[in-house]
């Protein structure tokens, strides 16, 4: 972390994943005067056939404290891991940066080895192109709080939340945008192959 702040061209990333479920409420406090605020369990009507939850894959830029989300169509898997990378990258490289120190868990997406094998022709490619190269840092097992992008999602997730009825998947990918103060991009799409028969 240090190193990176010896060099202007560097971002220090702390990258994750989350689901924003459209039923679960989360844990909030909250001060009242004359009736106590109460968040209902909410229940998926039968005619809605929109997702429970979205996910999304996140990124919190330590050097302007701003948090890049990015969501996905299914769930985060390896192919939509590197096709996010790629993407923070173009995003670093329009900021004038050359080099993304990772901070990420051992998920099993993020050590796979295609991931791996891909930010490895990455750095390559990117070595002798002048682009952004990518530098890994791993957390410990089960250290969730060593990642600086955690307590973000909480926060979110509180200011986001509709205490009276269930937000539509597109309510929630504006709301949690609105939050970040991000514009929406497309949803990272997860190819499922098919079985050949």
């Amino acid at each position: 972390m240090r190193l990176a702040q010896t060099h202007s061209d560097w971002v220090l990333g702390f990258a994750d994943e989350v689901w924003w479920s459209r039923l679960a409420q989360p844990d909030l406090h909250a001060w009242a005067c004359d009736t106590p605020l109460r968040l209902r369990e909410m229940i998926l009507a039968k005619e809605d056939t929109e997702p429970k939850a979205v996910a999304c894959y996140g990124i919190l830029r330590a050097d302007i404290q701003e948090v890049l989300v990015r969501f996905v169509d299914g769930r985060p898997v390896s192919h939509v891991t590197t096709a996010f990378l790629l993407w923070v990258c173009e995003q670093l490289a329009a900021a004038g940066k050359t080099v993304l120190l990772l901070v990420w868990d051992n998920a099993s997406w993020h050590i796979s080895k295609e991931v791996r094998t891909w930010i490895g022709a990455h750095n390559r490619q990117a070595k002798r192109e002048g682009r952004v190269r990518i530098l890994v840092c791993r957390l410990p097992v089960k250290s969730p709080w060593l990642n600086r992008i955690e307590p973000k999602w909480v926060h979110a997730k509180r200011a986001v939340v509709e205490p009276d009825r269930t937000l539509s998947k597109v309510e929630l990918i504006e709301r949690i945008c609105a939050y970040f103060n991000c514009t929406y991009v497309e949803h990272l799409k997860q190819v499922i192959a098919k079985k050949v028969a």
